[in-house]
């Protein structure tokens, strides 16, 4: 399936339809340098077979969606744009399920549009990108200098350090070599630039909010969870064992579960 903006044909993973018992379909939002894929090792297909209507989009630029203009210039707006399109063709407003840079752009479409019910998956906090920036380059400074001079913020993500930025030190190995294989290019405008500067305002968000984060994340540390939590009037929820890529660690079932049982509990109509 695809899907066409103003500036862009976006590829569309569609599995699954809406029924009486889930009329709200899902959309799930990749992060930085991951595409519409990451969603499809698991996720779609176990909502699908729970009776959603579940589909991811590769945001402009990434996968096989196209885009009018470099990858690089390319802004958070563009990207929440995309989403707005593909949610104004499903049959109703979606819930919006978004891991890391797709948590940020998820805070920030819900800022301005309807939306029943919203997941943040090891997303960027509400404050921004600038916290996750400095302990990179503490860690990594030469790589985070040629993130910036090159422009190529996927080198962060590429082997040898795949397993210390997305995965837990129990991964096997060959998960984490085939997301290695699989990190792209990504907006550094957006991922660095918009994520630092131009925030999600949490007082302006009205959806319900679940906030999920990963025990091993080397980007996104529990306390940062715990703050976007607060900052949508909810407590964070913390899954042991996992690193930040918690839609392909081995332990995902139990992500995709706790989602769904949430999303059944806030979606389904209360009765007068």
């Amino acid at each position: 399936m695809t899907k066409t903006t103003r500036n862009a044909v976006l590829e569309v993973i569609d599995k699954g339809a809406t029924s009486s018992t889930h009329p709200v379909p899902l959309l799930f939002v990749h992060g930085g340098c991951h595409s519409a894929w990451c969603w499809d090792q698991g996720f779609l297909d176990h909502f699908a077979d729970r009776g959603f209507r579940a589909l991811a989009l590769s945001l402009r630029g990434h996968g096989g969606s196209s885009s009018d203009k470099p990858l690089h210039r390319c802004s958070m707006a563009d990207f929440v744009e995309d989403v707005d399109t593909l949610a104004l063709a499903l049959e109703a407003p979606p819930a919006l399920i978004g891991h890391s840079m797709g948590g940020f752009i998820v805070q920030r479409y819900l800022e301005t549009h309807h939306g029943p019910a919203g997941v943040l998956m090891a997303s960027i906090p509400p404050r921004g990108v600038l916290a996750t920036s400095l302990r990179f380059m503490r860690r990594h400074p030469l790589v985070g200098l040629r993130s910036n001079l090159s422009r190529s913020p996927e080198v962060v993500f590429k082997p040898p350090l795949t397993r210390e930025a997305l995965f837990s030190a129990n991964t096997p190995q060959a998960i984490v070599d085939a997301c290695g294989d699989r990190v792209e290019p990504e907006s550094l405008r957006a991922l660095w630039f918009d994520a630092m500067f131009l925030l999600p305002k949490p007082s302006k968000v009205l959806a319900p909010m679940l906030v999920l984060g990963a025990e091993h994340d080397a980007a996104v540390t529990h306390r940062e969870i715990e703050a976007t939590a607060r900052a949508y009037g909810t407590e964070a929820e913390i899954f042991p064992g996992m690193g930040h890529n918690m839609m392909v660690e081995p332990g995902w079932r139990d992500v995709a579960e706790r989602i769904a049982a949430w999303l059944d509990s806030t979606l389904t109509p209360r009765r007068s």
